[in-house]
């Protein structure tokens, strides 16, 4: 029940974060299996960590979706991140995208 309601503010805040930037909200990326997961959704949710992080996006792609502009930290990960970015780019790998 605990984890419902985790996942339920997760989303809430993920909506108003996303929406925030003029990109579409999916279901948050720690309350999806990565292995049902698209090739468009794991790279869109792996992005997504390093923006809410203050990443600068060099590809075209990534600003287009997240914006040019960065702040700190940064992109620095903090280690629950760096473990699901590790998770997403092994299903990326595994997936052949």
């Amino acid at each position: 029940m605990r984890t419902q309601k985790i996942f339920t503010a997760l989303s809430l805040i993920g909506a108003f974060g996303a929406g925030s930037m003029g990109v579409a909200a999916p279901t948050p990326a720690a309350a999806q299996d990565p292995a049902y997961m698209s090739c468009e959704a794991l790279w869109y949710a792996r992005n997504r960590i390093y923006a809410r992080n203050g990443h600068c996006f060099n590809t075209d792609r990534a600003r287009a979706v997240f914006g040019a502009g960065c702040f700190p930290p940064y992109g620095r990960l903090s280690g629950w991140e760096k473990s699901r970015v590790n998770q997403l780019q092994m299903w990326e790998r595994r997936k052949g995208c």
